[in-house]
């Protein structure tokens, strides 16, 4: 315990100690390991984050169109389905979120959306994945990031639901890692007595988590991940056609990506920044590039992300060595004060760490825009009712023949 306060004392943290003695064995030892686990260097970072917001030279990138796609299918078909049979192929799905913004405070796959029967976001997006292995004859690893705060309820509902059909000795499930919060001089915050405000950290350590809990021990052909979101209900995972698409290419990554309906579309776009493949914001792009066409007639800043990516197992390995950027956030962070009463703040009043799988891109060095068709691959549900809404979701729904 010495050792410990002395450490603390060095870090100028010793006041998450409070209240220490009168914990449990077992919630002492609980409280020493997330200590253990802290990632010091990321909590520094709060004396000088690293300013994010420059950009580089950013350009227009080129990527499949439509009907680029359409003429070379076969040939895109043959080579991922050989590589989906062959095991080299796996799926990330991000499902560590919550369903809090629906009004649900289950893990947000579990979300019923069904009108007539029950219809599960976890339930749309397995059945799309079965679809695949189905045409393929032949299972594809899936890989099933939860958080602390949604991992046994995720694991018991899934189960429940007999993983609704897919088989479950090829699903694995791991945790995100998290990272503490501390205030605007850098003092950790606590949650509870022994037990540290942590938050995920964000989607772009899906594959630091990956690697730590060992799930791909088990399926070593992997060669290529293709990592999504949950929120997407038509979200098609391990597409062939996409998967050969970027073997094809030679690149080190690909992203599924839709046409922006207008210049100011609030999304993602896929571009180059000093001649790497980046996603910057809608907000980033000046009136000039927004509004840019090109001799087709198309936006040339016109590839949306949805948030479903195809990464070079290989090239990952390289970029783990390297420190992806962590973005410090602003945040309303509750708390417990010195006399141990629970803080509810109504403004900002500290950071979080995050990492996003945005930075990630640029890392893998090359990236391939593979256009898909909006109204059959893009029904986000963010909020439960207006834009990206569990509505906007259930008319697309409807528009592909799914019964709710």
């Amino acid at each position: 315990m010495r050792q410990l306060t002395g450490f603390l004392a060095e870090k100028g943290q010793t006041h998450i100690l409070q209240g220490f003695d009168g914990l449990s064995e077992a919630e002492q030892d609980k409280f020493v390991r997330q200590i253990e686990n802290i990632d010091w260097d990321t909590v520094e970072l709060w004396r000088h984050p690293e300013d994010l917001s420059g950009k580089g030279h950013v350009e227009p990138i080129e990527g499949l169109s439509l009907g680029e796609i359409e003429r070379r299918r076969e040939e895109y078909l043959s080579i991922g389905t050989d590589a989906i049979r062959g095991g080299r192929v796996a799926c990330v799905l991000l499902a560590g979120g919550q369903g809090t913004r629906l009004g649900s405070d289950g893990p947000k796959g579990a979300y019923d959306i069904g009108l007539t029967h029950p219809l599960y976001i976890f339930e749309l997006q397995i059945k799309n994945l079965l679809d695949v292995c189905n045409a393929c004859h032949a299972y594809v690893p899936l890989f099933i990031m939860t958080s602390d705060k949604n991992d046994a309820i995720t694991r018991e509902f899934l189960k429940n639901h007999g993983y609704f059909g897919y088989p479950e000795e090829y699903i694995r499930f791991f945790v995100q890692d998290m990272a503490p919060s501390v205030d605007f001089s850098g003092k950790l915050f606590l949650e509870g007595r022994g037990r540290l405000a942590l938050s995920p950290n964000g989607n772009g350590g899906w594959y630091s988590s990956l690697k730590r809990a060992k799930v791909g021990e088990a399926f070593p052909e992997i060669e290529w991940y293709n990592v999504y979101g949950v929120d997407n209900v038509l979200q098609r995972s391990a597409d062939p056609v996409f998967v050969g698409a970027v073997i094809a290419s030679g690149m080190n990554s690909g992203a599924k990506v839709v046409r922006k309906t207008q210049p100011h579309e609030k999304v993602g776009v896929l571009c180059l920044e000093d001649k790497k493949p980046s996603v910057i914001e809608y907000y980033e792009l000046t009136e000039e590039m927004a509004s840019l066409r090109g001799a087709d007639g198309n936006l040339s800043y016109s590839f949306g992300v949805i948030l479903n990516y195809l990464l070079s197992a290989k090239k990952l390995e390289e970029i783990a060595r390297e420190r992806i950027p962590v973005h410090v956030v602003k945040k309303k962070i509750a708390h417990i004060d010195e006399n141990g009463a629970l803080v509810k703040p109504e403004i900002e009043n500290g950071y979080k760490f995050e990492t996003l799988i945005l930075d990630m891109i640029r890392l893998m060095d090359s990236c391939l825009p593979f256009e898909v068709v909006r109204e059959r691959e893009f029904a986000p549900i963010k909020n439960k009712e207006g834009v990206d809404s569990v509505e906007t979701a259930r008319a697309l729904l409807r528009e592909n023949g799914v019964e709710l």
